[in-house]
């Protein structure tokens, strides 16, 4: 086993006490960092990581005391990681991480990298010099927890103009899981979520609407409960299942009833299909509907697939090789005689037999990030996306290779 997989951790709760920290738009520092370090405690005595925190009360811990508490646990060796959380002020927006001068940045990265993936932007991952003497850490719980590997987490801004704000009062807890991910699959252990309650992972042939309905929510609650702007799901990954049930509800035996105001596209929208597979499931001819019509919605035609539109330029062989299927594949699920493709047409994918990885582009993301990332190279990924050019647009989704 790799031997970072021995390392304990310290959790700091910056601030406390008569040391409130930064405030602002309804956000107290000193309160958040202790939430946000119970949360990542439990986490990690549920993942069976060895950890301890500095302060587990409204506790004020001077300059002094501090590095003196966080090396009272295990020491001043390397094999502790120090995670000292706090949430920003001055007017920026997104997240940031500060590491020691004496530690490389990898972890530092892969936290970044995690708590991109709730939603949440990350302004840099830095080092920073005290001015009067450019050896040693600026910060004094980098530079007085020495050979410790130490990290300061930089959550958001109280006073951003951004999402900050809202990423903080309703996103600290996935923030905080971002970090507890990044540190066990840093220090090699075995990371998952299935002993964390409210949580669900995604098996071969699931679909939004039969996970939704598993646990009766809705797609949208699902969907802005987990930050998704698809209905694209990958093999493996964590939802958050919210708990609150859905009392709007009107789905019996797979059956929907139309209510004014309702059109095929927010129906198909609502359950996770498509215009196309909610026409065919009920043998409709037109876009029109009725008051107190009943709709089929049947998982049966999503469960084994997924859906691409045809593009310009397309062929059978090239969807086929993208998706990791045969043309025959294709042909016998979408009922083709031949090998003619239109444009916009809408093609079902096997998704047992689809081994690409999915990216929702956020702000801020280029192909060369993205491609870095997931050890790959922007020109695999233009060519997997029949990309022209190295424009994004936020909410898109990337297939990655595997």
């Amino acid at each position: 086993m790799d031997e970072r997989a021995t390392k304990k951790v310290v959790i700091d709760a910056g601030h406390g006490g008569s040391d409130p920290g930064t405030s602002g738009n309804g956000i107290t520092e000193k309160d958040y960092t202790l939430k946000i370090s119970e949360y990542m405690k439990k986490r990690f005595d549920e993942l069976g990581i060895d950890s301890s925190m500095t302060r587990t009360t409204d506790e004020t811990l001077d300059a002094t005391v501090r590095p003196k508490r966080a090396q009272s646990f295990y020491g001043n060796g390397n094999d502790v990681i120090l995670i000292s959380n706090h949430i920003n002020a001055g007017g920026g927006d997104g997240a940031e991480i500060i590491y020691a001068l004496r530690n490389s940045d990898a972890l530092s990265k892969k936290i970044a990298s995690e708590i991109e993936k709730t939603g949440q932007n990350v302004r840099k991952y830095y080092q920073r010099r005290l001015p009067s003497n450019p050896a040693k850490d600026y910060y004094y719980i980098l530079r007085d927890t020495p050979n410790n590997e130490s990290i300061i987490v930089e959550y958001g801004f109280v006073d951003s103009t951004g999402d900050d704000v809202s990423q903080i009062k309703n996103n600290w807890e996935e923030l905080a899981e971002a970090v507890v991910k990044a540190i066990a699959e840093y220090i090699g252990v075995p990371y998952s979520m299935e002993e964390k309650e409210g949580y669900y992972k995604v098996q071969s042939g699931d679909t939004l609407w039969g996970i939704a309905r598993k646990f009766g929510v809705t797609v949208d609650e699902l969907k802005e409960a987990n930050n998704l702007k698809s209905n694209t799901l990958s093999i493996g990954e964590y939802l958050f299942i919210p708990s609150k049930e859905n009392e709007t509800k009107n789905v019996e035996n797979e059956v929907y009833m139309v209510k004014a105001g309702d059109t095929l596209y927010g129906i198909a929208q609502k359950f996770g299909l498509s215009v196309d597979e909610l026409k065919k499931l009920n043998n409709l001819t037109s876009n029109n509907l009725s008051i107190g019509q009943k709709l089929v919605i049947s998982t049966s035609a999503t469960e084994t697939a997924t859906t691409y539109t045809v593009l310009k330029g397309d062929t059978l062989y090239g969807i086929a090789n993208k998706f990791g299927v045969t043309v025959n594949d294709l042909k016998t699920l979408n009922n083709l005689t031949s090998n003619n493709l239109s444009i916009g047409q809408i093609l079902k994918i096997p998704t047992n037999a689809n081994n690409k990885l999915t990216y929702t582009v956020k702000a801020g993301d280029t192909l060369y990030n993205i491609a870095r990332t997931y050890n790959t190279t922007v020109d695999d990924i233009k060519r997997l996306n029949n990309l022209t050019s190295n424009n994004l647009s936020i909410g898109q989704t990337l297939i990655l290779p595997s």
